[in-house]
């Protein structure tokens, strides 16, 4: 199924000049009808629950929704005010839980009034028909109601709220984007990891005063161990596939309290699709702060350049209020009354609008654990090859699962994607890499059908799996290149299977890609021997006989080779 072809469906809220006052409207439906206006109210009620949530949930001051009386609340079934007794024996809710449904089923009732329910009915029905999930975005374009947990809405008690279902692909959007062009295919997972300063540089600058020289070298030694961690957790969930043998092929690289400098140079010198970051973050007018280290910051403004040039694809944060605008006090008003929301000022908005496809922010903090297990649970949907925002709903059931309805840790991933967007972050199995599955031998184990030999030393490495990685890093590769061979990166080459459309005749295609920083050397067969052509940071096909030079030109030759199926050999 293409993912272009999802029904989506598209509202947006829009404040009206009266205060309080708000249109809903559809801006995108699958059927001509489904484009419909409603105007609606902002009930006293809401409110109540809102402050409620912020009491028991928010560790930080959120800007208030307009008040408004009574006389003019909207008329919808009313909400269930919070009791505070213990709920009856035979409905187990505890007062978070409660309040927490109270305020979901508010904020579907409030949304969906009138012709606008209609209209995802309609839209759910059409998609039913087609046997498809329905794309479901939200616009918000009044900045004080940004800051709400639209994510937990749901259309009555013990239903499931809308960014569980895998049926209603759940997200939010904005239309104030630049145009989003074509975007790169990828068939891998290309992450690049980013830890910088974990806690409030102030903070911790007046309690490590004293003994900041030994405090900083354990503290990074601290920081690139829970870099490993993660990319370990990143590798091992992109690496295994949910109800596979292989699953998708995984690159993490890693960076540990980078200047801005080597962040954006590591951008630049490869073609990553997911960008990663864990660290400190505050909001700020300009897509906020992340804190890189202690005395080097960067704001989404600055990063939103390097990642759409070279078309990073996803954007992750863990980091404080990520998807939080910033906000400043009302005029007129003291500090401890009613602060106002400064218009596309959080990260995740202001990244969506330079033109990054989809970001993933945390509407409050996050703690490790719940990050941790959030992080695995996407990477295995992403590694299945499944849509961002459908991705997105099986991590966040995996947390709610962990740590229950009533904890907000399952509410705290806040997921924007643009407009045109189709949510495809790895191309489907059809076009990708593929896992060969070999010859089977009579022991029933699969073995390679493609190798590479050296022409120095009559020593062959199988292409297992339909993958093969080739650097100097004896961790990350399969096959390791001594430093005695000059121009080798860490991580030079990848050879892969790629299964296309064209392949009716059965030949198999493999291609080599190049990300080093000295290049590849390739000599194609039947070609003269002064004919080696240098590959540098791109893709070419491979085919059999070919021989490779890693590096310098000076370096081992290889010859890659591929089997026929009757040439089974053990690996």
């Amino acid at each position: 199924m293409s993912l272009s072809e999802i029904p989506c469906l598209s509202l947006a809220i829009a404040p009206l000049r009266t205060a309080g006052h708000f249109a809903v409207h559809v801006t995108k439906a699958p059927y001509p009808g489904g484009y419909v206006l409603h105007d609606c109210v902002w009930s006293d009620s809401l409110t109540q629950l809102w402050q409620g949530w912020q009491e028991m949930f928010s560790t930080r001051v959120l800007p208030s929704v307009p008040q408004v009386s009574q006389v003019d609340a909207p008329l919808v079934d009313p909400v269930l005010p919070i009791d505070p007794s213990l709920p009856s024996p035979d409905q187990p809710v505890s007062r978070a839980g409660r309040l927490m449904q109270n305020l979901g089923i508010g904020l579907w009732q409030w949304l969906f009034d009138g012709p606008i329910q209609g209209s995802l009915n309609h839209s759910q029905g059409i998609a039913m028909g087609q046997t498809k999930p329905l794309r479901m975005r939200l616009e918000i374009r009044d900045p004080d109601l940004i800051a709400l947990p639209w994510e937990i809405m749901q259309d009555a008690a013990g239903k499931q709220a809308i960014s569980l279902s895998q049926q209603l692909l759940f997200s939010r959007t904005t239309s104030d984007v630049h145009m989003l062009p074509p975007l790169r295919s990828d068939y891998m997972l290309k992450i690049l990891l980013v830890l910088g300063q974990d806690s409030d540089p102030a903070e911790e600058s007046s309690t490590t005063a004293t003994t900041s020289s030994r405090y900083d070298a354990l503290h990074i030694l601290q920081l690139q161990q829970e870099a490993q961690a993660l990319a370990r957790v990143l590798k091992t969930s992109g690496s295994t596939g949910i109800g596979r043998t292989t699953g998708t092929p995984c690159q993490v690289d890693t960076l540990v309290q980078p200047t801005p400098a080597d962040l954006l140079h590591s951008l630049e010198m490869q073609n990553y699709n997911v960008f990663f970051y864990s660290g400190h973050g505050v909001p700020a007018p300009d897509g906020g702060l992340l804190f890189l280290r202690p005395d080097m910051t960067l704001n989404g403004t600055e990063l939103a350049q390097v990642l759409t040039r070279r078309q990073v694809k996803l954007a992750v944060f863990n980091a404080c209020w990520g998807a939080q605008p910033d906000h400043t006090l009302r005029a007129g008003v003291t500090e401890s009354q009613a602060s106002q929301a400064i218009p596309r000022s959080s990260l995740a908005e202001v990244l969506i609008h330079h033109g990054v496809p989809a970001v993933l922010g945390m509407r409050d903090t996050i703690t490790d654990e719940e990050a941790f297990s959030f992080i695995q649970a996407f990477a295995k949907a992403l590694a299945e090859r499944l849509p961002i925002d459908q991705a997105v709903a099986v991590a966040r059931q995996h947390l709610l699962t962990l740590y229950r309805f009533n904890q907000q840790a399952w509410t705290l991933p806040v997921l924007y994607m643009h407009p045109e967007f189709d949510g495809e972050l790895l191309k489907p199995i059809e076009g990708s890499p593929t896992e060969m599955p070999g010859p089977i031998t009579q022991l029933g184990r699969q073995t390679s059908n493609a190798s590479l030999r050296s022409l120095k030393t009559a020593k062959v490495w199988h292409i297992q799996g339909g993958l093969i990685r080739v650097g100097r890093d004896r961790i990350e590769n399969d096959l390791v290149i001594h430093e005695e061979q000059a121009g080798v990166s860490r991580k030079h080459a990848v050879i892969f299977y790629r299964h296309t459309q064209q392949n009716n005749s059965g030949e198999t295609t493999y291609f080599l890609e190049d990300f080093s920083r000295f290049g590849t050397w390739l000599l194609e067969p039947g070609l003269d021997a002064n004919a080696w052509q240098r590959i540098h940071r791109q893709e070419v096909p491979l085919k059999s006989g070919a021989q490779i030079k890693f590096g310098s030109s000076q370096n081992e030759a290889m010859e890659f080779m591929i089997h026929n199926a009757a040439e089974g050999f053990e690996a």
